[in-house]
């Protein structure tokens, strides 16, 4: 019966700090509450599901955005200092989560906060799709 008693104990332990282990954002997105999730930057719900961003620092804390041109700015001009490991965005057709440093950025589209990008996979990026470090130049220049 002590046998019993001390393999019981030790599966509740376990268990007890099991459940403690720190989730790792990087590998997974955080869910979003739509319409009640605000954008670290204009502090607007975040409801249009075809453009939102998701930043996760070097102590996974996460950021969300309601536009791709928010994170930019809030990152050049507000938090510099935040190292970002990750970041996500919604695809625009499908609205699935994609690697946002891969994905290509189609000008014209009517976004959030009027920054005009929609992010693609890269197969089905058209020619005039632009990168992740150029879509960041040219809201730079933009700089609301």
């Amino acid at each position: 019966m002590r046998e019993y008693r001390y393999w019981m104990y030790l599966f509740l332990l376990l268990l007890a700090f099991g459940g403690c282990e720190k989730k790792d954002f990087t590998k997974e997105i955080a869910k979003m509450h739509w319409d009640r999730d605000m954008c670290e930057r204009c502090k607007m719900a975040i409801s249009e599901r075809k453009f939102a961003v998701q930043a996760v620092d070097d102590k996974n804390r996460v950021y969300k955005f309601d536009d791709i041109g928010c994170y930019f700015l809030w990152h050049k001009l507000e938090h510099p200092e935040i190292n970002i490991t990750k970041i996500w965005i919604t695809d625009v057709k499908s609205g699935k989560w994609i690697d946002a440093k891969k994905a290509r950025f189609v000008p014209g589209y009517i976004s959030p906060m009027g920054y005009g990008y929609g992010a693609v996979l890269p197969q089905e990026a058209p020619k005039n799709s632009l990168s992740f470090e150029e879509v960041q130049k040219e809201v730079e220049k933009i700089g609301r």
